[in-house]
């Protein structure tokens, strides 16, 4: 029973807390920009739970992950604006377009491993990169960008950041969710069995390249998403957006939070961007920065911040027990000496 509410409790608390959100900023000095730095942490919290399911449980690695971002921007924003869709349809078009590129992208590269699979990834952005800048007619604008409008649910349009971040929350409860299934179903377990040995994998019957190109998919319909939710909350897009330091940045946020988890994409995302929040001033170094950031993850903390919180609850539970153990012994001695 009590490790039934151990368990609930945390959820109902993070629930209730995402909830009352923007009524607690609405005490902080700015807190409108405090609501709106709240739904950029929930599309990029989908983003990179998106790469986690690709880099994290399948260990396929990609550099290029920007170029979905893009896909799910550039798209809902032109659907909308050139067929008349409703933003709401539109992201969700856009979204699922990009995941038949990602199946497509991933047959050919799902015989890559390692380096070579993270320059295809690189070259595919750089492809999607230039296209959004020097696109035929400039339907995309070029790098004049394009502006759009915000989404509007069945005539009620979210025109303010409060609005927006309901939705952002509701979207990623929900994708996550897919997620958290996802990955305790079937196909999880063969992704999991891939990432640690392909060979051995479709020695047991698992169609390595079948599960290489669902992990590619589902990754690419939830950057691309995200990215939709980016466009119509910012309401104007541009190529700078969209460079490769946007997929360095979405694999500094994974790594630093942590693969392989729930909890860590997230954890990533909040520590990035409130370390990105900090050195403002600093953007021309921001490369720089991930590059350190790196760097300090793989040599100090390979588990990432989700991979160090389990150590210490390890440790934590190993000293309870050791000290129940030796307690329980002490009593039996104490025991064996009264009689």
């Amino acid at each position: 029973m009590k490790k039934t509410m151990k368990k609930t409790l945390g959820p109902v608390i993070g629930a209730a807390l995402a909830l009352a959100l923007p009524f607690i900023l609405r005490n902080g000095f700015d807190w409108n920009y405090g609501v709106q730095l709240a739904c950029f942490f929930l599309l990029y919290a989908i983003a990179v739970s998106g790469l986690d399911i690709l880099f994290g449980y399948a260990g396929q690695i990609s550099l290029g992950h920007a170029a979905f971002f893009a896909i799910g921007a550039y798209g809902s924003v032109m659907l909308h604006q050139y067929a008349n869709i409703p933003v709401f349809f539109s992201m969700i078009i856009a979204a699922a377009f990009a995941t038949v590129v990602g199946a497509a992208l991933a047959y050919p590269a799902s015989k890559l491993v390692f380096h070579f699979l993270s320059l295809a990834t690189i070259a595919f952005g750089e492809v999607v990169y230039q296209f959004v800048s020097q696109s035929p007619g400039s339907i995309t604008g070029n790098f004049t960008g394009m502006f759009t409008q915000t989404v509007s649910l069945f005539g009620y349009k979210l025109n303010s950041f409060t609005k927006y971040y309901y939705f952002a929350l509701a979207a990623a409860v929900i994708l996550l969710v897919i997620k958290r299934n996802m990955i305790k179903s079937r196909v999880g377990r063969a992704l999991i069995a891939i990432r640690e040995n392909s060979h051995a994998a479709e020695g047991m019957g698992v169609n390595v390249r079948k599960y290489k190109i669902i992990a590619f998919a589902v990754s690419a319909f939830y950057t691309a998403y995200a990215g939709a939710l980016y466009a119509h909350l910012v309401r104007y897009i541009s190529p700078d957006t969209f460079a490769y330091k946007q997929s360095v940045m979405f694999m500094t946020m994974l790594l630093f939070g942590g693969t392989a988890s729930i909890a860590g994409p997230m954890s990533g995302v909040l520590a990035v961007q409130a370390l990105n929040e900090c050195l403002r001033s600093a953007e021309t170094y921001q490369m720089l920065i991930y590059g350190i950031l790196l760097l300090t993850v793989i040599v100090v903390m390979p588990g990432g911040i989700s991979g160090v919180v389990r150590d210490v609850a390890a440790r934590i539970r190993y000293r309870k027990s050791g000290a129940a153990a030796a307690g329980d012994k002490k009593e039996e001695v104490d025991d064996h000496a009264d009689n």
